[in-house]
């Protein structure tokens, strides 16, 4: 693959994954945005609702769904310029740079976003990554908001690859970071509980939320979430594209 082009995931209908929709979590949830999710990822939750970005044939990780997928039917090259030029036609008011993780192809980023902004004028954007990997210094002043969201270890990934302390360090002390928890069951706030204390992130710039791949799983889970949000001061936050879409590509 060139310098000038990054690997994107798939939609159903075999073309770029790039889609306007609402962000349906975190500090932005409601708001529209245009989606370019990339392939690709260093982790490998079992409950992951994107594995079709990272669980292909021949890898040795578990998922929850026990199946594995074709990279050449997985994912595009596509260069700076193409993405930009199928992201202005949405005319987006921003934008969300998902996965997969982003931070693989982070040395591409900034062009990749300098191009969009090009193309589509002064847009917001988004990174959307797990927080193992630590941006480069010129993508930093690039981004609006990081979205970050530690693994715990419900997720199945080991906590040396998936809690890079150097990493979280840098994402804390970012004014544009705001950090978001995938919960399963109350156990797990002990985990967060201690990374917040570890790299002093304040509770106002945390969003729990509920683990789940459908409308009925994330309303169970958010009965009994909302009131940890209320006793730790954090925010919830819900999966409203699962309510709205359900747990479908392209949304």
């Amino acid at each position: 693959m060139s310098q000038d082009t990054l690997w994107l995931a798939v939609d159903d209908h075999g073309n770029p994954e790039i889609f306007s929709s609402i962000q349906g979590e975190g500090a932005s949830l409601g708001a529209p945005r245009t989606f370019v999710r990339l392939s690709g990822c260093n982790l490998h939750c079992k409950w992951c609702d994107t594995a079709y970005t990272w669980n292909f044939e021949g890898t040795p990780f578990p998922h929850e769904d026990d199946v594995k997928f074709v990279p050449t039917e997985e994912r595009l090259s596509r260069s700076f310029e193409e993405i930009a030029a199928e992201v202005a036609k949405s005319q987006p008011s921003g934008i969300v740079i998902t996965g997969g993780e982003p931070m693989l192809q982070k040395g591409k980023l900034a062009a990749m976003i300098t191009a969009i902004k090009n193309e589509s004028g002064p847009v917001w954007v988004e990174i959307e990554t797990n927080g193992s990997i630590a941006p480069p210094a010129d993508l930093v002043p690039l981004v609006n908001q990081f979205n970050v969201s530690p693994k715990l270890s419900h997720s199945g990934n080991e906590a040396r690859t998936a809690l890079n302390p150097v990493s979280l360090a840098v994402y804390a002390q970012l004014p544009q970071s705001w950090f978001k928890f995938v919960i399963a069951t109350p156990d797990d706030l002990d985990e967060v509980l201690s990374l917040t204390r570890q790299f002093r992130i304040p509770h106002e710039r945390v969003y729990l939320m509920p683990l789940g791949r459908s409308s009925e799983e994330v309303r169970t889970r958010s009965k009994w979430l909302t009131e940890e949000c209320l006793r730790h001061g954090m925010n919830f936050t819900d999966r409203l594209h699962i309510h709205l879409y359900g747990d479908t590509r392209g949304t």
